[in-house]
């Protein structure tokens, strides 16, 4: 081998130990916060799946306490609870308070559940039903707010017939036959109710 190239080898070698030298502390601070990526994501996998677990566990307790007849130990056990279980759970509970004939402790277990973005919905058509059961059109008007769902139409419009609105309830009647399938069985109750409102039933649109 050449002396130039010794000397390049050499020089390239110095070039390469400044350069750790310089950049030693980045490096080390580099390797560090990956370490501590990798430990932390870890660590939010077994956090969420311990919450889960917790979650799921509340759930069945409360469900047994439904199963015997406990209805208030079930409630206690979901209060302050988020997510999907506790929802569940609550809508469950808020069932039997209503079959017990407790609409009003029914109501607030259904105010009190954060449900998540995709059974928010259904919550607050829970409520609707609720709010025009026990006289009060007004609030079922306001939990119903942003959703045109069929359910929520058919909702908007009891509370709206109920509040001597017929004319809007008609309207709110039509959109929700709109969007209800012609063989659904809940198709003639809303068909009845358009009815009594005032309004014409169209015919059905046939398949081509």
């Amino acid at each position: 081998m050449a002396i130039d190239d010794l000397l390049d080898e050499h020089e390239q070698g110095e070039r390469v130990r400044s350069w750790l030298r310089n950049n030693a502390l980045g490096i080390l601070g580099g390797l560090a916060l990956g370490i501590a990526a990798i430990y932390g994501w870890q660590w939010w996998g077994k956090h969420q799946a311990q919450q889960q677990y917790q979650a799921h566990s509340t759930y069945a307790a409360a469900v047994k306490q439904l199963e015997d007849g406990a209805t208030d130990k079930a409630g206690a056990l979901l209060a302050g609870q988020e997510g999907t279980y506790a929802t569940l759970a609550a809508l469950r509970v808020a069932k039997a308070q209503v079959e017990a004939g407790k609409i009003e402790e029914a109501i607030a277990t259904l105010r009190g559940i954060q449900a998540e973005p995709a059974l928010a919905p259904v919550v607050h058509q829970r409520l609707a039903q609720l709010y025009n059961a026990s006289g009060k059109p007004d609030e079922a008007l306001k939990v119903l707010e942003g959703d045109t769902g069929s359910a929520a139409q058919e909702l908007r419009g009891d509370a709206l017939f109920a509040s001597g609105k017929r004319d809007e309830a008609r309207d709110a009647y039509a959109r929700a036959l709109t969007g209800t399938d012609v063989a659904s069985p809940s198709r003639r109750r809303v068909e009845l109710k358009l009815q009594e409102a005032g309004g014409q039933v169209p015919e059905p649109v046939e398949a081509i």
